[in-house]
């Protein structure tokens, strides 16, 4: 049992590199735990591995006594002084046991030890390895499958990419090439070590620092990420030298650099914006290709009111609000998007007081502006058959936003009636 439990020690001390005092702690113990379990468990043992012989060696401590009650313990004074003829009371005496008939239940359990220490300690060298390098874009190839989760072969140890990292767009098939960003390295017993992500926005900058040299040198930096993973990201960039365009090192030669990113993001769109420390500035950059008219900046509430030609406006938003969101993201900043046309119409009250109505949108106050009825008053007044024939809207729904205009009018008269009265109440009492 000895020399198999060698074996293992010097075969796995090769293999997975692990300190070999580490390991021959663990055959230690393994040992002392078989011996106590074979044997008893009060016994008093020490346990070391002679690394002359190769062998592990076992010693019994016991006390010397009168009379011996626990032969686990203690031994007589006759019995010592045949092992130590110089032996007195209350000497500890060691003995060397026999360890060869421990059987196959204790090798087993001894086995069990080691392979469990052999874990431990092995876990401690894949954190102690993979501690410093959270940030790092790692390689690695698609093991298996796990409830979702992928499990990845860096080489020395495996990595997890949970589903929540997972561009849902993408998919891998067993012995798959992958490139992903470590997000954390725990030093957890249960848990894996390993977290890896493709959806992190430092994962987009990191590419860019692996393909762009300026951004590795420290020439162009990253100023900031928003990513949507699988759809859309943007990238802002500035550069400390006025001699290099930021943008321009960033797509490189015919675009080589930034396909090269794309490629690895399976088809991911990258709009590359430069960076201007003027939000101003940097929202017209941030919402391209959109065209921007005016900005207008609130600095309190880091809120840009952003006006952009008619034509602009579904680009300037993009599908399903994608683009204004990105850039908002970018910049860290809120982004309320207006077209010229509904920009003038809130330069006028009474637009306002369209959006009062019950029901009403600004799309469909846009369109009754349009119309002449600029006020709930006009609208009030209008008639539905001639507010049809300029637009496309039904005529159910004009009749209807008529009839709540006359409403919300009489409601409106009848406050007014009632503060004047309250007015004049106030003046009498006076």
């Amino acid at each position: 049992m000895v020399s198999e439990l060698k074996m293992i020690i010097d075969q796995v001390s090769r293999e997975k590199g692990l300190d070999r005092d580490i390991l021959v702690a663990a055959l230690e113990e393994a040992v002392k735990s078989a011996v106590k379990k074979r044997y008893g468990t009060r016994l008093d043992l020490e346990v070391k591995f002679n690394e002359a012989q190769g062998e592990i060696e076992v010693f019994q401590y016991r006390t010397v006594v009168t009379d011996v009650h626990d032969r686990e313990t203690e031994i007589s004074l006759k019995d010592a002084k045949e092992l130590d003829p110089e032996s007195e009371l209350d000497d500890c005496i060691g003995t060397k046991m026999d360890i060869s008939t421990l059987g196959r239940i204790a090798a087993q359990s001894a086995r069990q030890v080691i392979i469990q220490k052999m874990k431990t300690a092995e876990r401690k060298l894949i954190y102690e390895e993979f501690k410093d390098r959270k940030g790092e874009v790692i390689n690695g190839i698609i093991q298996r499958y796990g409830r979702g989760n992928l499990i990845v072969n860096l080489g020395r140890a495996e990595a997890i990419l949970p589903s929540s990292e997972q561009i849902s767009s993408e998919s891998y098939r067993r012995g798959d090439r992958i490139r992903a960003y470590i997000i954390d390295v725990r030093d957890s017993p249960r848990d894996a070590q390993i977290i890896l992500s493709r959806t992190h926005p430092d994962f987009l900058a990191k590419l860019f620092e692996i393909e762009v040299p300026e951004i590795s040198e420290g020439i162009v930096k990253i100023m900031g990420v928003a990513r949507e993973p699988g759809s859309r990201s943007k990238i802002a960039v500035s550069s400390r030298d006025s001699d290099v365009d930021p943008v321009g090192a960033c797509v490189g030669m015919r675009g080589s650099r930034v396909q090269a990113v794309v490629q690895e993001l399976r088809g991911e769109k990258i709009d590359i914006v430069p960076w201007n420390p003027d939000p101003a500035k940097y929202v017209y950059n941030a919402l391209a290709p959109a065209e921007c008219s005016r900005v207008i900046v609130d600095d309190a509430n880091q809120l840009l009111e952003v006006i952009v030609p008619d034509d602009q406006l579904s680009l300037a938003i993009g599908r399903q609000g994608q683009n204004v969101r990105l850039a908002a993201r970018l910049m860290g900043w809120k982004i309320d998007v207006k077209s010229e046309t509904r920009y003038s119409h809130y330069q006028d009250p009474n637009f306002s007081t369209l959006l009062e109505l019950p029901d009403m949108t600004e799309n469909l106050a846009d369109k009754i502006y349009e119309l002449g009825a600029t006020s709930v008053d006009l609208l009030a007044q209008a008639d539905p058959e001639e507010l049809c024939k300029g637009t496309s809207l039904g005529r159910e729904l004009i009749t209807s936003l008529v009839e709540e205009a006359k409403k919300f009018k009489t409601l409106a008269e009848k406050r007014d009636i009632i503060e004047d009265s309250k007015d004049k109440k106030e003046d009498l009492e006076v």
